[in-house]
Formats: C-alpha cells, structure tokens, sequence
C-alpha cells in the first residue's frame, strides 16, 4: 500500500513517498540541498549538518534534512500540507555557520591536493559558505593512516563525515576503519593499522568529499581539467560496469565509476579501476613474424601476407579470449567459416549450449537480486569472479535474505548456510521438495566452474530443472567479458575446443590463457605480449578495450558499447581492422569498410544486439538433466587480480596478488 502524502518545498507542492526523507523530498521539488555525510546508497549519519532546512511549525531551529521522514511532519492547523524552506534567512545562516565551522582545522591544501577541482567541500564552500574566518588559533593536525597501496591518505583534510566507515563495513562487509575520539580529538582510524581487505575499497576515493582519501596510484599525475572523459564498459569481468576512461594526450591516466542501478549501482572493483598501468606496458606496438625461431618486426603488408599464405588450403581454427568485442568475433566468424574452418569462444571448456540463450544467460537480472529472499551460489565465489555482483547479495542479506552455497567455502563478506561442496549436494538439493519455496523469489547464482568439467552438461540441466520446481530465477554468472556475446553470434562449434584439435593453422584473437598444441601454426592478434604472443608464429598487434569502440554482452545478456577513449600505440590497429585487412588478402574481403558497416551486418543478422542496454528475454528451454558424476565444486578464477593479459602486465595489480596471498597463508594467533 502506497504511503504517498503532500509536501510544501519552498510554496511548491508535491506528492512523495512518506518513506522519504526531507532530503530526497527537497530534490523531488528541484531544489538543491548541500550535503558531505549523507549517501544514497549508505546507512544515515546525520553528522555533518550543511543538509540544514527550516520546517514550518516546527522547532525553532534547522533540521538536519536527511534525518528526519516526510511522514514525521505536522500537517497545518487546518489539515494543510506541511511546508520546508530551503533558501531562508535562517537556513542561510546555519549553513555558513557550518561551513565555518567545518573549515576551522581544513589545511589550505587545495592547489596540491588531488581532490582541487573535483570537490564538494570546494564547491559547497563557494556555493553556501562566507569569504572570511574568524578562526585565529593553530589548526590541529592528525596523523595519516595506512590502508595499503590503493588508498593515500591526508586525514588532516578529514572532515568526520564516516562515509568510507559505512561504505566498508555496510558495501564491503570489512570492519577495519572506524572513528575514535571524542570532540577536537575524533579521527578516523584502522583497526591495527591494517590494510583494507577488500576488492572494493577504491569506491572510497570517489565517496570521500574532501582530499582526505585520494587515489594512491593516480596521485599527483594529472588535473581533472587537463583530461577528456569518455564513457565506456569494464571488461575486466562479465557484469559490465559502467566506467568513465579519462585520458591526457594518448595516455589513460584513471577509470571511474559510472552510475548505472540495474548493473553496478555506482561501484567498480579495484581491478576495473587500477587496470591504467598494466594499458601501458608490455604493449604489442608492432607486426612480428617468427623467422629462424626468432619473432623479427616486420611491416603489416609483410606480416598479414605472411598470414595469409599460412592460412590457405589449410584446415583453420579460431579461439577468442576473454576481451575479444562482438564485432572482431563476428568478422573472424565470418572470415573463418568461409575458409571451412571451425571457431571457438569457450576456451574454459564451459558446457554453455549453442542455440540456446536461455542456458547461457538463464531468467534472472542482476537487479533481481535486490528483492530475492532467498540466493543459491552453485560452484562459484563471487567476491572474486564479480566483486561488485557480490555487494549485491550481500545488500539482499541485509535486507533478510537466506545465502546458501554449494561449493568451496570462501569469505564471501556474508553469512552463507554451506550445504556441500559436490556434485552429491547437487543430486540430493534437487531430490527434496521445492513446494514451500513457491511464491517467495530466490536466485540461483551458477559459476563457470561447475558447467566447466566433463559433467558440465549435466550440471547445467540438473541446475536448470532446480530452477524450473523452486520457481527460482537462474543466473548463470560468467566470468570472461566477452563470453555471452560469442555465444549470441554462434562462436562456437559442436566438439568444443577438441574441435580445433586437427587444426593445422589456429587464429588467436586474444586468448592468453589456453595451451596450443605444438604443431600447429599460430597467428596471434592482441594487445599485450603474453603467452599467446610467446606461441605465435605471427603476431598482428590489436587495440585494448580503451582504445577501441567494442560492443560487450553482460552476464545477464544486456548488450552495451564500450567507447574509444585514446588510440592504440605505435602500429597497433583495431581489431576488426586487422581481420578485414586480412580477409582482403586471403580474397575472401569482407563487405565492409568500417565500424559501421560492419556492426549494420552484425545488427541485421543478430538484431537483439542492438538493443543497447536492453535485455532481451531468452526463451526457457531446459536441458536435459543427465546423471552427474561425484565431482567438486570450487571457483573458476585462482587470482582474482591476474586473470586476463592486461591484469598481468599491471603492477599494482602483481602488489595486489601478494597482499592477498600473503593474508591468505598468513596464520592466525589463538586468542
């Protein structure tokens, strides 16, 4: 039952959820309320005051906006509706006396400080505070913290908002910053002195309202003004996070969040974030050609003919990594299979069904999660395969839902009833009656690992039928980028990677993490100089996902465009560019010339596609639940900070794997 009631915000009347706060009220009327404590998607504070409004016929003094509910308000004495004042002489007044006040100890930092251009308290002090101050004293200084390589801190700019306190311990589900002292003498601190334990905690940055909490890596390296912005898509994992690329000349120098509620809300993982320096080396810049055993640079004309005399009257076979965009898979779709060769996506050997969407993606949306009572994790650990996805459950078990898992146990930042880690557990949760669960909304979250052994198939199906009798939503939570979208357009064969077993020439579009066979003759097109590049015969130098316009496909098969932000350095060309430069020299060339003929073709051919930011629906269509053999269910990813090329060539990243092996071996004292 709705619990709409009538509001007065400065003579203008409106009707508003009496849930809301007079903070969200004030903003439904289109007006604008200053504010450093208070978060929309944080618990309520109510400790920095600028959120001060005046409220008629009640106390003579401001209220704090964001603390109190439009149903706490006293209608007129004649039944009118309630009236708030924004912009009157005493709500001007307490805001400068805050500000003031807030400013007393605040370091005159601004022309060094990395948050100058970009922050709230310069901003508000503009907006709403005065152009004097009577503070004549010495400006207290407090000592800076430690939260590892991610976070810098300069607590003396703190202004005791605590919205990094709530964000780690209410998003991240970490206890380790908090607030002690009292008075002149409360400051911010970490239990120990410890690191942040989280893949989550550069959302910190972005939360803070001063330059208490700045980037590490970022630090003194550029000015927001100096850098063009561009939106884009994290490819570092299949959800799809909406980011921002900010880049200065040819160089990305920082990634940004981007709100979008049904995907990441406003949040990245730190691995979408601190990706920049692993942009920047060990970078393919040139064709390669291997001669006498030895990769010697040679000119494009030179190294795609090279390809292409390999390539004819053999048996051809192409793999796609984890960041390869639908349109460079669709165009060496196109050109393979007119050779007669044969293509492959799942290079993890995951049992997703060709032809069928609804096994690939399932029924459920990311955004299910919120309303769920009950999640199901099947051989997955979310925390790492999708941190952002796990903050998710984790708000769904805030709000009183029931996490189980079948699986390895894991810190997942929640409680998690465990129910078996095999396929036994599997067998003997789907044997029980589902009945009691009708009517209530569950998810069933399943992992790559457990569709990517010799029972896969079996796994899905069986999954697939829990699903069907709980009248649960399934998601099936992939952890390579550019996965659903290979599965859309059919990259992909019958025989799974065996079916490239005979090929005599194998196309590798950026897959770093799979063994060829010795034998055949390997052309490898990527970014970066991994183990695919060290197996190549022929190396055609790509563009990362920064530097190329690529459409992905999420987990949940939401198709979003992942814009170009700089250019690919040295000779490096984009991917698309390179097979149909290629296709030209085979006489097979494609028709078309550019990005936009060639994603018209994909589009006519595979028309939910370009229905950006829209999911399209999969017909259901079970598969059948074959007898499962006694395995194990445990995670697809080892390391969460080294699972693609990029990652790899990142340092933060490699400082990131040893903290977290470090805390994973280290032991813990008896207390």
């Amino acid at each position: 039952m709705s619990d709409l009631k009538k509001i007065k915000v400065d003579g203008i009347e409106i009707e508003v959820d009496g849930a809301m706060n007079l903070l969200q009220a004030c903003e439904e009327a289109g007006k604008e309320i200053p504010r450093f404590c208070y978060h929309e998607r944080l618990s309520i504070a109510g400790n920095c005051r600028m959120c001060l409004v005046e409220v008629k016929g009640g106390p003579p003094k401001p209220a704090a906006s964001c603390a109190m509910q439009v149903r706490d308000l006293r209608p007129g004495p004649e039944g009118q509706a309630p009236e708030v004042f924004t912009n009157t002489p005493m709500v001007k007044k307490a805001r400068e006396g805050v500000m003031e006040f807030l400013l007393i100890n605040h370091p005159l930092d601004c022309p060094i400080c990395d948050q100058g251009g970009e922050c709230d308290l310069q901003d508000q002090a503009m907006a709403y505070g005065v152009d004097f101050s009577r503070f004549r004293e010495p400006k207290r200084a407090v000592d800076d913290i430690e939260l590892g390589p991610l976070v810098g801190t300069q607590m003396t700019r703190c202004i005791s908002c605590t919205r990094c306190v709530r964000f780690t311990t209410e998003v991240c589900g970490i206890t380790q910053m908090g607030q002690t002292g009292r008075g002149e003498d409360a400051e911010i601190a970490s239990y120990l002195n410890a690191a942040l334990d989280s893949e989550l905690q550069g959302n910190v940055v972005d939360l803070c309202p001063v330059g208490a909490l700045t980037n590490k890596p970022y630090s003194f390296n550029a000015r927001p003004w100096e850098m063009k912005k561009t939106e884009s898509i994290d490819v570092m994992d299949a959800l799809g996070s909406n980011i921002r690329v900010d880049v200065r000349g040819r160089e990305v120098m920082r990634i940004l969040p981007r709100n979008h509620d049904d995907v990441n809300e406003e949040w990245i993982s730190d691995k979408a974030r601190h990706i920049v320096d692993g942009l920047r080396r060990q970078r393919l810049d040139k064709p390669y050609i291997r001669k006498e055993g030895k990769l010697t640079a040679v000119s494009w004309s030179e190294a795609l003919s090279f390809a292409a005399e390999a390539m004819k009257g053999k048996k051809v076979g192409a793999i796609a990594g984890d960041l390869a965009p639908v349109e460079a898979m669709f165009a060496l779709k196109q050109l393979v299979e007119g050779l007669g060769g044969v293509v492959e996506g799942r290079t993890d050997g995951a049992a997703l069904p060709i032809g069928n969407r609804s096994g690939v993606i399932g029924n459920a949306t990311i955004a299910d999660i919120d309303g769920a009572e009950r999640v199901l994790l099947i051989g997955t650990n979310p925390r790492i395969e999708a941190p952002v996805l796990n903050a998710r459950i984790r708000k769904a078990w805030l709000n009183g839902a029931r996490v189980a898992r079948i699986g390895a146990p894991a810190d997942l930042t929640y409680d998690v009833v465990e129910i078996g880690h095999s396929c036994d557990a599997l067998s003997q949760l789907a044997a029980m009656d589902h009945s009691d669960k009708h009517g209530h909304p569950g998810v069933i979250i399943l992992g790559q690992d457990a569709i990517s052994g010799p029972d896969g198939a079996a796994v899905l199906g069986v999954v697939m039928n829990l699903a069907e009798v709980s009248q649960s939503k399934l998601m099936i939570l992939h952890t390579a980028a550019s996965r659903v979208g290979g599965m859309d357009i059919g990259f992909a064969n019958d025989a799974g990677m065996n079916g490239l077993a005979d090929a005599e020439v194998v196309y590798n579009l950026g897959a770093d993490e799979v063994d060829i066979a010795p034998g055949a003759f390997v052309i490898y097109q990527g970014s970066h100089g991994d183990r695919g590049a060290h197996r190549a015969d022929v190396i055609l130098p790509g563009a990362a996902y920064t530097e190329q316009s690529g459409l992905f496909v999420n987990t949940e098969g939401r198709p979003q465009i992942a814009s170009r932000a700089g250019f690919p350095p040295g000779e490096a060309k984009e991917d698309w560019a390179i097979i149909r430069a290629l296709s030209a020299q085979l006489d097979a060339t494609q028709p078309w010339n550019d990005l936009a003929g060639l994603r018209s073709a994909l589009f006519g051919e595979f028309p939910h596609l370009a229905r950006i930011d829209q999911i399209e629906s999969a017909v259901w269509a079970p598969v059948d639940a074959d007898e499962m053999a006694d395995g194990s269910f445990g995670s697809a990813i080892d390391d969460h900070y080294l699972t693609n090329p990029i990652a790899r060539a990142s340092a933060t990243m490699a400082e990131l794997s040893r903290l977290a092996a470090e805390r994973a071996s280290a032991k813990m004292a008896a207390e």
